[in-house]
């Protein structure tokens, strides 16, 4: 009996249901689609899961099958797949080809910032944790070349041997056994992490190529006859640092860090405040603390020591005072203490415009020989301090005779700072030098926006972040990107969204400033003993800020500076 065509067939055609739910679709049954539950999978007792199912046609192609309507024969589909068979079969159909592959782009770790709800619930926090999470931050390469040291057959960690720190501890007497160096090492154990610090931490520590770091210089000389509360203190920081590649020196870098702490609590309320504010032992014991906290989680925790230190040092120089000693110098550890407490608070405090604890006079204001740890001059460093205190200065302003005099000092900065030329000792490099401009360009766009009020829509603001971001450009093809975290920090969240893509690379090409970021970024992690997970983080959130706020006109109380940046950039290092 013949078919009847689908115009003489009586009632309503049946058809697949697209929702149906998949019980209903695996047993090829037609689904009535009720929600929450159809009335076949009701009756059986079955879940009823309407639930997509992404189907792959590379998973379809290696089972045999057919991927969706692929491969259903019509007369049309083969009449396309005959004349497709014959011009394949025609030499000139080669030639004929007008199809175009177009390349896959280069995929990066650093490239993708995403909004989470937290961004919208919390807008004043940073959730470090969750923007870790999103970024794959490369395996840290701990292998920096010694001096005469061969590449080929080389281990990526090969410890010191005593040559290496004979060489770096130059006024060594008489060749002697190798732990006679630093006695008491080998009671404590551990000793590699005493050569990791030597020779992954303190490289770390400056961009100079060419001249020892003051963490090796004068830390190492000092620990000759230090106790071993100082020992701890440098290899709880070691572990700390190695933990970030290798997760089991967390505990015992923790361990070591309790035992320092344990020790220097015992000390200090055994000894009189006369004795140990003089001792140059306790203050880098403090700095080495101070570090483990900013590298550990860069939270309130660091500022403890910081706070700690500037009451010890007032305790110094009061006593230094009450002998009549102010006008001799400190000895070489004590100086660089002192102004490494000193340096953290300024640079740190610049990006959440709290009150500087170390104020001016801790730098000399004609200096402007470039520091190795610093990275910049100490005159660059004081006029910094001064811009800080005069941005919390402007927000109480209540006179026309006040604003004025306010202007004539921000006008005074900013021409040092165009006129200021930091110098580089003998056997410096050009990297560090580098980085010394960039700082001094970065703190021309802080004076801007923290005492002028610009934005990343001033075309002041523009040129600024446009030269520094050139800069970094130029040092991620040259080497370490070591003493660059504040001109990077200081660029990026200035970086004007809408013209991030007209930034000119080296080449003459456009590139995008926030990709420029992202790998100093990345390389930062592997070149630096600084926090960049809590850096970047701020980072991301001011970029999320301110993508939000391109459609609408932001609520803004006060300068940018103080909308978008300073009130999730508290408790930051960014020396």
């Amino acid at each position: 009996m013949p078919r009847r065509k689908a115009a003489d067939r009586a009632g309503p055609v049946k058809t697949r249901s697209r929702s149906g739910c998949r019980e209903c679709r695996a047993s090829r049954v037609r689904c009535d689609t009720k929600k929450p539950v159809c009335t076949r999978c009701l009756e059986k007792g079955l879940p009823c899961s309407t639930n997509l199912v992404l189907k792959w046609e590379s998973e379809f192609v290696r089972r045999g099958m057919a991927f969706g309507r692929t491969g259903v024969w019509s007369k049309g589909r083969a009449d396309a797949a005959s004349a497709s068979a014959s011009s394949a079969s025609s030499p000139a159909s080669s030639s004929d080809d007008t199809r175009k592959w177009c390349p896959l782009p280069a995929i990066h770790p650093w490239g993708f910032i995403n909004s989470g709800m937290a961004m919208f619930e919390h807008p004043d926090q940073v959730d470090v944790a969750l923007n870790e999470q999103r970024v794959v931050v490369p395996i840290i390469n701990h292998h920096i070349p010694i001096a005469g040291e061969a590449s080929a057959g080389q281990s990526p960690f090969r410890l010191l041997s005593i040559d290496d720190i004979r060489g770096l501890v130059a006024f060594n007497p008489a060749p002697s056994p190798s732990l006679s160096l630093f006695p008491g090492i080998s009671e404590m154990g551990h000793t590699e992490l005493f050569d990791y610090y030597l020779q992954q931490v303190c490289p770390r520590t400056t961009a100079s190529s060419t001249v020892s770091s003051p963490f090796a210089s004068v830390v190492l000389p000092f620990s000759l006859s230090a106790s071993p509360t100082l020992f701890k203190a440098i290899q709880a920081l070691a572990a700390c640092h190695w933990s970030r590649a290798d997760p089991v020196y967390s505990a015992l870098g923790l361990r070591l860090k309790s035992e320092t702490l344990r020790d220097l609590r015992r000390r200090l309320s055994r000894e009189e405040s006369s004795t140990y504010c003089t001792d140059p032992e306790i203050l880098l014991i403090m700095m080495m603390l101070c570090l483990y906290e900013i590298l550990d989680k860069c939270d309130q925790h660091w500022t403890i020591h910081l706070k700690g230190a500037k009451d010890l040092i007032r305790l110094r120089r009061q006593r230094m005072a009450s002998l009549q000693e102010s006008s001799s110098a400190p000895d070489p550890a004590t100086d660089f203490a002192e102004h490494f407490f000193a340096f953290q608070d300024v640079m740190g405090r610049t990006a959440c415009g709290e009150a500087v604890l170390f104020g001016s006079d801790y730098w000399k204001t004609d200096d402007r020989h470039i520091d190795l740890w610093m990275g910049c001059s100490p005159e660059l460093v004081a006029i910094l301090s001064a811009i800080t205190e005069m941005s919390r200065a402007r927000r109480q302003f209540e006179s026309d005779s006040s604003r004025g005099s306010f202007s004539l000092r921000a006008a005074s900065l900013e021409y040092q700072l165009e006129n200021l030329v930091q110098e580089v000792g003998d056997g410096d490099d050009d990297i560090l030098a580098s980085g010394a401009e960039a700082k001094r360009l970065a703190a021309l766009l802080y004076l801007h926006c923290a005492l002028y009020g610009g934005s990343p829509t001033t075309p002041l603001v523009v040129e600024y972040v446009h030269r520094i971001l050139r800069l970094v450009s130029d040092l991620l093809e040259r080497g370490p990107m070591a003493s660059v975290t504040w001109p990077v920090f200081v660029a990026a969240v200035e970086l004007d969204p809408s013209r991030d893509e007209h930034l000119s690379g080296l080449d003459g090409k456009p590139v995008s400033g926030r990709s420029v970021v992202l790998r100093a970024l990345a390389a930062m992690a592997e070149s630096t003993i600084s926090n960049i997970t809590r850096t970047r983080a701020v980072i991301a959130q001011v970029w999320q800020a301110r993508d939000q706020d391109l459609l609408k006109a932001p609520q803004m109380e006060g300068n940018d500076w103080e909308y978008y940046v300073a009130p999730i950039s508290t408790s930051m290092s960014l020396a």
